[in-house]
């Protein structure tokens, strides 16, 4: 049976040993100018050691250029992607057109993995990027499992899917968002995040939910109150042939990150290779990661297996 691919997200270049040695395959990183909601900043110095390390452990490198360009940046494009291109990277995450564009002119020979966060919602879509080069789609995070199933049936493309972390549920490249909502005259406030200096809670009390909210060069972003976690769900996402999981570390640390891997990388071996190993064990897999959980941030299994309310 195939085994999908477990895609990770570091914090720095110290994490990328011990994420490979926990079984990560893949790995993405970038720098917060190009690309969205990283789990850390690597810059170029930082990226050409990533590969370097990365593909000593037959780890690849994907570099995040999904960010919402405008005119100014895209001058700088060609450069980049020569540079990214040079460094041996294995593929760029995009969302914008222009990075397709660029990509075509200075690095033809460049995998393209297609991510919106938001519009890959439909297997059509999925396969119009796939003829214009992309080699992955990356799933939005609000689709069913059914529908994740019937867009893997009908892509001709690679698909990825996030099976664990928190969520973006809103960006704008404006900030200060806290102020429209006590504007609009909601009940909500802004919190300081003790932990990171940089964030902060939007704290909803009726419904006794915590969103975490940080401001960086692309905006402002509010992410979910929950963490998605399916490892012990994960056989119908195998069974459907999905090709890449995602664990998603933004705003967790390095530590917690390790730790999720080795758990996510023994479901996803067990799950392929002993299915009755996988049923047995699979609840106790959920209870650890459960148990370093940090204690406002609950799991749950996301919109896998509800209907999406918007």
């Amino acid at each position: 049976m195939f085994k999908p691919e477990l895609l990770v997200t570091p914090a720095n270049v110290n994490d990328i040993d011990q994420l490979a040695d926990a079984g990560a395959d893949a790995i993405i990183i970038g720098e917060q100018r190009y690309g969205l909601r990283l789990a850390g900043e690597f810059n170029r110095e930082a990226i050409k050691e990533a590969v370097e390390i990365a593909h000593k452990k037959d780890v690849k490198v994907y570099v995040a250029m999904n960010g919402v360009y405008h005119n100014e940046i895209l001058d700088e494009l060609d450069e980049y992607i020569a540079f990214l291109n040079d460094a041996n990277v294995d593929a760029i995450v995009f969302g914008d057109p222009a990075v397709l564009m660029s990509v075509r002119q200075v690095a033809p020979n460049m995998k393209l993995h297609w991510n919106t966060e938001t519009t890959a919602t439909n297997w059509f879509t999925c396969n119009y990027w796939g003829k214009r080069g992309s080699k992955r789609a990356v799933l939005a995070r609000e689709l069913g499992f059914d529908a994740v199933t019937e867009i893997k049936e009908n892509a001709e493309v690679e698909i990825e899917v996030q099976v664990h972390g928190m969520t973006c549920m809103f960006q704008s490249k404006r900030s200060l968002v806290g102020n429209y909502f006590e504007y609009q005259g909601k009940n909500l406030e802004i919190i300081q995040q003790k932990k990171y200096e940089d964030n902060m809670f939007l704290v909803d009390h009726e419904r006794n939910n915590k969103y975490p909210i940080f401001e960086d060069v692309n905006g402002t972003h509010i992410m979910s109150p929950n963490d998605i976690c399916i490892v012990n769900e994960l056989e119908d996402l195998i069974d459907a042939g999905i090709d890449s999981f995602k664990i998603d570390g933004i705003l967790r640390s390095s530590e917690y990150i390790v730790e999720v891997t080795k758990l996510y990388r023994k479901a996803i071996d067990l799950c392929v290779e002993d299915r009755d190993a996988y049923e047995e064990i699979k609840d106790e897999l959920f209870e650890k990661i459960e148990a370093i959980q940090p204690i406002n941030r609950p799991l749950d299994t996301g919109f896998f297996f509800k209907e999406t309310v918007y």
